[in-house]
This record gives C-alpha cells, sequence and structure tokens, in this order.
C-alpha cells in the first residue's frame, strides 16, 4: 500500500466519506499477505519507498501470475525479476500493462508514472558475459527511479 493511497483512507474514514468496515478490510494485510506459497510484504512501500519485487526463479508460472495480479491490487508499478516470456505473457494477462526486457529477463508492470529521477549511477560491466546482469541491474535502478548511465 502506497502512502498516499493510506492518507487518503485515512481522510475517507475521520470525513466519513469511507467506512470502518471497508478500511479495516484494506488494512487487514497489513504488513504481509500470506499466498501459502508466498508471503508477500505489503507494507515495504511505506517503510523504504520501494514496493514488493518478484524474484522469479525457481516459482512457477501460476506463483508468479498470482503474485502479479496480488500485488496489482495494492502497487501500482510492479516489477519481476529472472523472469522468462511465459512468466510475462501471464502477468500481463494478470496485472495488465507490462513490458518484458529479453536479455535483462525482467518484467516491469508500470501504468503509473515512475518517481522523478534523482540521483545518477553509473553502470559498468567487463564484457559480454555480464551484459544479462547488467541490464537487469539498469532497468531495476532506472524503474525505482535511478537516472542510468551506461
Amino acid at each position: 500500500m502506497e502512502i498516499q493511497r493510506l492518507r487518503d483512507m485515512l481522510e475517507g474514514v475521520k470525513n466519513q466519506a469511507v467506512s470502518v468496515e471497508a478500511a479495516l478490510d484494506a488494512l487487514k494485510d497489513l504488513p504481509y499477505h500470506d499466498m501459502g506459497f508466498a508471503k508477500l510484504d505489503t507494507h515495504r512501500h511505506l517503510r523504504t519507498g520501494v514496493p514488493e519485487v518478484i524474484f522469479c526463479q525457481g516459482k512457477t508460472v501460476e506463483q508468479v501470475a498470482a503474485i502479479a495480479q496480488r500485488l496489482a491490487q495494492d502497487h501500482r508499478n510492479i516489477l519481476a525479476t529472472r523472469a522468462n516470456r511465459e512468466m510475462f505473457e501471464r502477468v500481463r494477462a494478470a496485472a495488465g500493462d507490462a513490458e518484458y526486457h529479453d536479455l535483462a529477463r525482467v518484467i516491469v508492470v508500470k501504468p503509473s508514472p515512475l518517481p522523478e529521477k534523482i540521483g545518477r549511477l553509473a553502470l559498468v560491466c567487463a564484457g559480454t558475459a555480464d551484459l544479462p546482469v547488467a541490464e537487469e541491474a539498469a532497468i531495476v535502478a532506472d524503474t525505482l527511479g535511478s537516472n542510468v548511465e551506461k
């Protein structure tokens, strides 16, 4: 849950535009949502400014899609790393508009504007074998709000 959404909900309760029951329902999974096969940190964005990221390696396509669908309920933007194209297709179906970066194996769902870029990150790699990891780092840093120079 994002800070502004939480603030708006609490203001809604205060102004009686949102019922206490509706607010409780929205807050019931803070700070974690247990899916049985994964425990999502739904409070991470409030604590750190960075939402939960799906590490796809070792997960099934169905698990990745279910996690993305659940995260899409609380977070506007989603990152999924170490993903394959089949995972991308399922995430796009579950969470909406998504991009897949083949070399980096990263899925980015960003229906809302990305944060204003801050800082400057220099990304350097030693050679061709390092390109997938370097590209993954560049996409993640860019999506989280850093200016990236390759």
